[in-house]
Order: structure tokens, then C-alpha cells, then sequence
């Protein structure tokens, strides 16, 4: 019944009641841009392609960003991971040099034109992600028997249009930020993970099936999964929501007849303070070695292409592993800034207990921050490389891509997070929020988007 009562207080609020119906709409628009296949691809094309990305685990992942339009040749095939990739070449910018950092400085101004920087790089990379796409179809295909050549000018208009796809993505994810729920881009990732997942759910089931291939332990074997799955999310939650309290004491003040301060607060500090940004970061750093290779891992490629093609193998997890472990501390050492900390409660007449107020304070926190991101980043990389164990114990390519790893941790966060911004409307117009306790805790410190 509180359930029910909950979607009636949230159809009540005018704004929230447009914000889910818009960012419903631009959802809609998203899938069926998924299933409108580019111009001249015919089934036989498709199918070859379809059949690739089935055997290949990597295409498999790069299908799952991109909700299926991969594997569909679709015209939003290239999905959003090019503008992921962009932000982060942007982001790292940022570290070295001092132009992109001063307009870090500069507020909305420098946020606006850092966005501008980040769109045209994203263009870029379409121009090369493009053509190496349509190679892709034209070596699929030729390897089944097919015929698929591709002109110059064909490659050209083909390019421009899966290059307009892709932005187009872009301005939908940007849309559901300023008129939906919030958060984008990754809710338009996390559309795209959850409209593989029934699909992966019932070929796990049916293949574990009596007399199915792969049947080996049957329907216990399959339900031994579901929980499985189960406690991998719940450990995601709790890594996503875990904190470690600072207190911070208020010195008393007495202004006029009124008395400020004097109480104790606690300040939380996440364990994972980056969120699930390592992850996408380091995913979309991993696609850049298969799309030099022309989205192909052949038998003619290089060991190289060959090793970081293999998400199963022992190198591809390895470098997985040590990008997330970087990339979270890289990611909390630029949304978590000690020194600002410090200053606040300095200028709000604040300090920790045992601590001088201003630089140790700064130390202090930075000490704290460096020994609880260690053992949070190592956790998140381990989730990030649990699917390739449940592959190693049999579970099926589809189904072991939610067991940990990019999608899991991108849906607990993502729904988190959207979760709370419906929590914080609930609560700003006096109705209890989803949680009795109203104390949803999403991962807004390290969203980038």
C-alpha cells in the first residue's frame, strides 16, 4: 500500500509528474533510434554483424552501451561511449594544463566552454570510430560470403550519418539533464545495460533447461545465479553507499540575542567518492585498442589487439583492474578537494576535534580520503572484473556481463541516484519519501554528467 500511495504523491507534483513523463519521451525516442538500421545494410549484412558481436565478447560489452543499435547497425551504433571518451581526454586536460584549468576556475563561463571542447573532440572521434565501424560490416560480411563494398562516398555519407546519431544521443542525454530526472547521459547507459537484461535472463534460463546445450546443474544451477546476482548487487549498494563520518565541532557565536553554533556535525566522506566513473572511464579507455584494430580481433591481428580483445583473458582484466584503481583516484582527487574543506569550516568558525584549524585540517582529510579510496577502489575494481569468473564457471556470455562489472555498478548507481532526486522532491513538498527513513544515497559526488 506505501508503495502505492508513493506513485500517487508523485503523479500529484506537477513537476516531478513532467520531469518523468519527458524524460520518458526522449527514452522512447532513444530505443527507436536503436532499430532504424543505416541506408543500404541489408539483412544478410546484419545478421553477419549480429553473429560477430554474439562471439566476440568485447563487441558484445560495446552492444550493451549502446543498447543493442551496435549489433543493429543501427544509426546510434556508435552510441554515446565516443562523448565518454572525450570527457575524459578533456578531464585530464584539465591536470596539465593551465588554460583548461583556468577555466575550471571560471565557473558557469568555463564549464560552458569546456562542454564546447568536449563536443568537438567528440566529433573527432566519430570522424575515426565511423569508418572503422563500416570496415567492421564489410569484414563480417565477407567472411560469411557475403559481398558488402562499401564506396568512398558511401563511407563518407555513412560516416556523417552515424556521426549525427551518435550527438544526437548527446542532445538527448543533455535534455533529460535540464528538463527529466537528471543525470543524462548515464540514464541513458543505464537504458540501454536494462534492455539487455531481460533478453540475457531468459537464454540463462532456458539454456539451463533439460536437454538444453550448457544445461549442466539445471534449474538449481540457475537459481544458485539469481542469488548470486542478488548479493553482488547488494555488495554494489553498499560500496556505492558506504561513508566514513568526520566530526566537526562549531565554535558558539553570539550575534544580537541569538546564539549560532556549538553543535557537532559529522561530514561524510564516501568510500567510493568517484562513483561509477572509474568504470566508464576505464571502459571506454579499453574500446580505443579494438577500434585501431578496424572493430575487428581477427586471426590476422596483432597479439596485441588479440589480448586486450579478449575480455575474458588474464591481460585485458589485468589492465582493467590497475585503469579503475587509477582512475578512481584520479576521479576523487578532482569532485573531493580537501583544502576547500578545510576553508569552509575555518570561515564557518568549525574544526575537527584534535585537529588545528586551516592546512593539517587539509592534511587530515586528505589522509582520511587516501586510506578509505584504497580499499574502495580495489573493491570496485574486483566487482569490475567479476563477470569474466562467472564466464570462467559457465555462466553464459549475455547473463555474466551483470554479474559485477560495468553494468551492474552503472544500474546501482544510476538508479540510486535517480531514485534520489525523486526522494528530494517528495521531501521538498511535504509527502514521505520511497525509503521510510528518507535517506536514499545516490552517488552525486562522483556523477560527471
Amino acid at each position: 500500500m506505501r508503495f502505492v500511495e508513493t506513485i500517487k504523491n508523485i503523479w500529484t507534483i506537477e513537476e516531478l509528474r513532467k520531469r518523468l513523463l519527458v524524460t520518458l519521451l526522449l527514452v522512447l525516442v532513444y530505443r527507436l533510434g536503436c532499430y532504424v538500421v543505416l541506408p543500404g545494410i541489408s539483412p544478410d549484412e546484419l545478421d553477419a554483424l549480429s553473429n560477430f558481436t554474439n562471439k566476440s565478447g568485447l563487441m558484445q560489452l560495446l552492444d550493451m552501451f549502446s543498447g543493442g543499435a551496435f549489433s543493429q547497425a543501427s544509426i546510434f551504433a556508435l552510441g554515446i561511449m565516443p562523448y565518454i571518451t572525450a570527457s575524459i581526454v578533456i578531464q585530464l586536460l584539465g591536470m596539465v594544463l593551465p588554460s583548461f584549468q583556468k577555466m575550471q576556475r571560471e565557473g558557469e563561463s568555463g564549464r560552458q566552454k569546456l562542454n564546447q571542447y568536449t563536443r568537438y573532440l567528440t566529433v573527432l572521434i566519430l570522424l575515426l570510430q565511423g569508418p572503422a565501424f563500416l570496415v567492421n560490416i564489410q569484414v563480417q560480411v565477407s567472411a560469411a560470403g557475403g559481398d558488402a563494398h562499401m564506396g568512398f562516398w558511401t563511407v563518407v555519407y555513412l560516416t556523417i550519418i552515424l556521426a549525427a546519431g551518435s550527438m544526437f544521443i548527446m542532445w538527448l542525454g543533455e535534455r533529460i539533464t535540464d528538463r527529466g530526472i537528471g543525470n543524462g547521459i548515464s540514464f541513458i547507459i543505464l537504458v540501454g545495460i536494462i534492455a539487455r537484461l531481460p533478453g540475457a535472463l531468459f537464454y540463462e534460463f532456458t539454456s539451463r533447461l533439460p536437454g538444453s546445450t550448457g544445461s549442466e546443474g539445471g534449474l538449481i544451477m540457475f537459481i544458485v545465479e539469481v542469488i548470486l546476482l542478488f548479493a553482488v548487487t547488494v555488495g554494489a549498494v553498499l560500496l556505492v553507499q558506504g561513508t566514513r563520518k568526520v566530526p566537526v565541532q562549531y565554535a558558539k557565536r553570539i550575534v544580537g540575542n541569538k546564539q549560532y553554533g556549538g553543535a557537532r556535525q559529522y561530514i561524510p566522506l564516501k568510500v567510493n567518492a568517484a562513483g561509477v566513473m572509474p568504470i566508464i572511464f576505464a571502459q571506454a579507455i579499453m574500446f580505443i585498442p579494438i577500434t585501431l584494430a578496424g572493430f575487428g580481433a581477427g586471426e590476422d591481428s596483432s597479439s596485441f589487439f588479440a589480448a586486450f580483445s579478449d575480455i575474458n583473458g588474464f591481460w585485458y582484466n589485468f589492465v582493467y583492474f590497475v585503469m579503475i584503481v587509477a582512475f578512481t583516484y584520479f576521479y576523487t582527487a578532482i569532485t573531493v578537494r580537501p583544502t576547500q574543506m578545510a576553508e569552509d569550516m575555518k570561515r564557518n568558525n568549525g574544526f575537527i576535534p584534535g585537529v588545528k584549524p586551516g592546512k593539517k585540517t587539509a592534511e587530515y582529510l586528505d589522509s582520511i580520503m587516501s586510506r578509505i579510496t584504497l580499499p574502495g577502489s580495489l573493491f570496485l575494481g574486483v566487482v569490475a572484473i567479476l563477470p569474466a569468473f562467472a564466464r570462467f564457471f559457465g555462466i553464459s556470455q549475455n547473463f555474466a556481463q551483470f554479474f559485477g562489472g560495468t553494468s551492474l555498478l552503472i544500474m546501482v548507481g544510476v538508479v540510486l541516484d535517480t531514485l534520489q532526486q525523486i526522494e528530494s522532491h517528495l521531501m521538498m513538498h511535504h509527502y514521505d519519501g520511497l525509503m521510510k527513513d528518507g535517506k536514499i544515497k545516490g552517488r552525486t559526488t562522483g556523477s560527471a554528467y
